[in-house]
């Protein structure tokens, strides 16, 4: 299996099962000089951890790359054990297929799969993700770049008018929605899919400030490109929108053209911080799209290895949204992406 590994030069690998005895990761092209801060790193895996019923302690394991906590510019490697694993869990999955998982496509393409809990295809492996994007996360701090999601759909209730709203509000909630109202809405929907076994889809925004005019390439490397694949490399994404997105298919030219000011800024943004592929310098804002979660505590008609119509029985253990577990997994991904490009310009540029 190939498509393990993330960037160009901050170039991050990740390996490991759900259920196997730990997920970690390796990244090359650290910067030397970082002081990693592990309590963010921690704050980051337990928000990442927050509304699962896997219990794990998700302590990080450093290999190499540090020397009494910051990096030496050499590869860093580490591990972070699995202990709460229950393969007991999913002996059906050996011969029933799960619908919309990854089972099928695994099984055709490689001729195997990893029944218990999914193997690579298992959010497990965003954790490795969280522990490299905080370093990238901290490296771009220093350079007054900063990252933040929030929870802006859930099924049904909606916070419009993103990022035109007072973000600081996320933090008085859980889901980290920056509209208590709505926030209010979306926890009633999680309820209730929780008392029915059902799993419900989520939007989530994220905004990135302080980054220079000039970063990404134009044609096939655009930072566009990269912060959508960045996103779409994370289960269950869906879809990804820059600035209004789909919204620019209801919009005139006269409307939507960002108009600059006379300090180059631009009135109202709209493009979401990115032109022709190049940062603008201005807030950079997207939305990715997650669907459902396709495990759900109901019974499910399918088919076994066979093509024999048979009942998948609900059983384990299973996370009702993405939302908000998958925040910090976005900004690491961002992170990771704007770091890789960032570091591409300061290598060819001037």
């Amino acid at each position: 299996m190939s498509g393990n590994c993330f960037g160009k030069i901050f170039r991050v690998t990740t390996f490991g099962e759900s259920h196997g005895q730990a997920v970690g990761g390796v990244i090359d092209g650290c910067p030397a000089g970082i002081r990693i801060n592990q309590q963010q790193i921690e704050e980051q895996l337990r928000r990442r951890q927050a509304t699962s019923q896997r219990q794990e302690t998700n302590e990080i394991v450093w290999l190499s790359g540090l020397l009494n906590g910051t990096t030496t510019g050499t590869p860093i490697a580490f591990l972070i054990p699995n202990h709460d694993i229950r393969p007991q869990d999913y002996q059906q999955e050996k011969k029933l297929l799960k619908p919309s998982h990854a089972h099928y496509v695994y099984w055709q393409k490689y001729g195997i799969f990893d029944h218990q809990g999914s193997g690579r295809a298992s959010g497990r492996e965003t954790a490795a993700r969280v522990v490299a994007g905080c370093i990238a996360m901290q490296y771009l701090e220093q350079q007054h770049i900063h990252i933040e999601a929030y929870t802006l759909q859930i099924g049904a209730a909606k916070v419009e008018g993103f990022p035109h709203l007072e973000l600081s509000s996320a933090k008085e909630n859980i889901l980290h929605c920056p509209n208590m109202e709505q926030a209010s809405q979306m926890l009633a929907i999680l309820d209730d899919c929780r008392q029915h076994g059902d799993s419900v889809g989520c939007k989530v925004g994220c905004m990135a400030t302080g980054m220079p005019v000039g970063i990404g390439e134009p044609v096939f490397d655009k930072l566009s490109a990269d912060l959508s694949k960045a996103m779409l490399s994370i289960n269950a994404a869906k879809a990804f929108e820059l600035g209004l997105g789909s919204e620019f298919a209801n919009s005139y030219g006269s409307q939507v053209n960002d108009l600059y000011k006379p300090d180059f800024t631009t009135e109202h943004n709209y493009s979401g911080g990115i032109t022709a592929g190049i940062s603008t310098g201005e807030p950079i804002y997207f939305t990715t799209t997650f669907k459902p979660i396709p495990t759900i505590m109901q019974d499910q008609p399918t088919v076994d290895l066979n093509g024999q119509a048979a009942t998948l029985q609900a059983t384990g253990r299973h996370d009702i949204c993405l939302c908000p577990r998958v925040l910090p997994v976005v900004e690491a991904m961002t992170a990771l992406c704007l770091i890789d490009k960032y570091l591409e310009f300061k290598a060819y540029s001037k």
